[in-house]
């Protein structure tokens, strides 16, 4: 059930203090020893704020900002766009975030934020994906879908979105963390995508209203990704990119890192295969990710049983045109005249829920 927005009543609380401290730009850390556990909260937050560790530039910023009211105007304009806000000491913050060195304050949510302490592995990978990348992580996370898995990703063009559909197409739900305010319309042309992860999952970001994607932004956001997940699987990624600063953090959390080959003259495998030469996991299914990571799951993770598809869904038409005789995709394709960018995904879905069979050299027969 989707989190009510927040209470807006006035007053103060760790709420705003936290929104005070976000807006200044500082994490948790700042406030190492202040507090440790929900429902810890101090009976005083201008107390809180006076023996935090900060500097006098730092204590100077949160005092402005509490001066100007500028809490109580972000928990106004956050309750009027639909967002929930959650602070370090609610009960609906992510554990595993919680745990990394510089957790935010406050996390900025559009969706249902129970996703975000349901067991997570992030697919992360290079925005000029090739077709071969986007195949593999949508297939990635719909397999992972299927088996209860939340996917969490970085709302970009070309893996990340590949990452987001499969996962909704596994029939599961997705977190996308931006590297922006939650207002911004970045990247453009993903509203479709932003609505659809708001019904299977949740947006969340670290960043007050009306903040821009800049250099800094990005960084910030990978952290969150790693952070909220148990793994992160790389696809495809250049020597120097977002996506292997995503694996770093992975590392620096104690995460699981894992890397999907690619072939070896594509510069998108020198990310990939320069995490495997360091000790990743090589990832060919998801059935790898799962049975390195099942020992952590908190929960029994298996497939979830995926009824036959709904009749005239993309998926039925598919079925349809497979019989117990093995057929090749291409001719799927031309019987259906439905392009690969369509067709794959559909007989992932129908492979993974036990309809059909996949047989060397891209045949296709029914169970």
């Amino acid at each position: 059930m989707q989190r009510a927005p927040v209470n807006t009543e006035n007053g103060s609380g760790p709420l705003r203090a936290c929104l005070e401290l976000n807006a200044a730009g500082l994490t948790l850390r700042s406030l190492a020893g202040s507090f440790t556990q929900e429902g810890d909260a101090p009976s005083s937050w201008d107390d809180v704020i006076a023996n935090a560790s900060l500097t006098t530039a730092e204590r100077a910023r949160v005092q402005k900002h509490r001066r100007e009211g500028f809490a109580d105007r972000e928990i106004a304009s956050a309750h009027a766009m639909g967002y929930t806000l959650i602070h370090a000491l609610d009960g609906a913050y992510p554990a595993l975030l919680k745990k990394i060195p510089d957790p935010p304050t406050i996390l900025y949510v559009q969706g249902d934020s129970a996703w975000l302490n349901r067991p997570c592995i992030a697919l992360v990978g290079s925005r000029n994906a090739t077709a071969y990348g986007k195949t593999v992580a949508e297939r990635l996370a719909t397999q992972l879908a299927s088996h209860g898995i939340t996917v969490a990703s970085g709302f970009a063009r070309g893996i990340d979105r590949s990452a987001h559909e499969g996962a909704i197409r596994g029939g599961g739900g997705t977190v996308a963390v931006l590297g922006c305010s939650l207002d911004m319309d970045y990247p453009s042309g993903h509203g479709d995508l932003r609505k659809a992860i708001a019904s299977h999952g949740c947006l969340i970001s670290e960043f007050p209203i009306g903040t821009e994607p800049a250099e800094y932004t990005f960084p910030r956001r990978n952290r969150i990704i790693s952070g909220i997940s148990l793994g992160v699987v790389v696809v495809e990624a250049l020597e120097k990119s977002g996506a292997l600063i995503t694996a770093r953090h992975a590392m620096e959390q104690d995460r699981e890192v894992f890397a999907v080959p690619g072939p070896v003259f594509a510069p998108t495998s020198k990310g990939p295969h320069g995490l495997l030469k360091d000790g990743a996991k090589l990832v060919e299914s998801a059935e790898d990710i799962i049975e390195e990571l099942k020992p952590v799951f908190s929960t029994d993770i298996s497939p979830v049983k995926m009824q036959i598809p709904a009749d005239g869904s993309m998926e039925f038409k598919v079925l349809d045109a497979i019989s117990s005789e093995p057929i090749h995709v291409d001719e799927i394709g031309r019987i259906l005249s439905m392009p690969m960018s369509r067709l794959m995904p559909a007989l992932s879905i129908l492979e993974i829920g036990g309809c059909i069979r996949q047989h060397s050299g891209k045949l296709f027969s029914r169970l």
